[in-house]
């Protein structure tokens, strides 16, 4: 299960003034095969995180911290997740450097999506790396 990638769903979020990371993962039986997306597995997720901040906007208002790119969906190793992403969010929650962000997620060799809604069109990946 050591090999097996993770499929984590994450939000890019401001609450009263400071960003948050909020996340949400599960151990997927294969890797995603380029060009294909997360899927089911990836709106499930996403479901789940988006009721959590539903939940969170109790304390206070919630705002999207990184415009398109502020819900995403990653995949990665199990290492990565428990090694690497760590730093990564505290980096991310300090500087709020998204693009920094991006970048490092991506040299951690998954792949990442934003998930994003047009209006009267169903929930849509766009690919980031």
């Amino acid at each position: 299960m050591a090999d097996a990638p993770y499929l984590i769903a994450l939000a890019l979020m401001e609450q009263e003034g400071q960003r948050a990371m909020p996340l949400q993962g599960k151990s997927l039986p294969a890797p995603i095969a380029a060009p294909a997306d997360p899927g089911e597995a990836g709106g499930q997720l996403a479901l789940e995180l988006l009721l959590r901040l539903w939940q969170r906007s109790d304390q206070g208002p919630l705002r999207r911290a990184a415009a398109g790119q502020s819900l995403l969906l990653v995949t990665l190793q199990l290492e990565a997740l428990q090694h690497q992403l760590p730093a990564l969010k505290n980096r991310w929650i300090g500087a709020g450097d998204t693009t920094a962000l991006l970048a490092d997620l991506a040299g951690l060799g998954g792949q990442i999506w934003a998930l994003e809604l047009e209006a009267r069109q169903p929930p849509a990946y766009r690919r980031l790396a």
